[in-house]
């Protein structure tokens, strides 16, 4: 447990991206299941959630570079 623990401290971005990605994916299979999409549009609607959740955690993390240089400079 304790090595878990630290992978996430270790890895804050990845651990952000699974549970929004984990967040996202549970929406969209709630709000869309009684739409009729097939199995294959399933398949790539959730590939294309997870990567939606990386590119905004991704985003997110550009003001972190920001204040690790700030803390250096002082």
């Amino acid at each position: 447990m304790n090595s878990f623990k630290s992978w996430i401290n270790h890895h804050p971005n990845l651990t952000a991206w699974f549970v929004l990605a984990l967040g996202m994916v549970i929406l969209l299979v709630v709000e869309a299941r009684d739409v009729g999409l097939q199995g294959m549009q399933w398949f790539w609607l959730i590939v294309v959630t997870i990567l939606v959740a990386g590119a905004c955690i991704w985003i997110i993390s550009w003001g972190d570079d920001e204040e690790d240089d700030t803390a250096t400079q002082e």
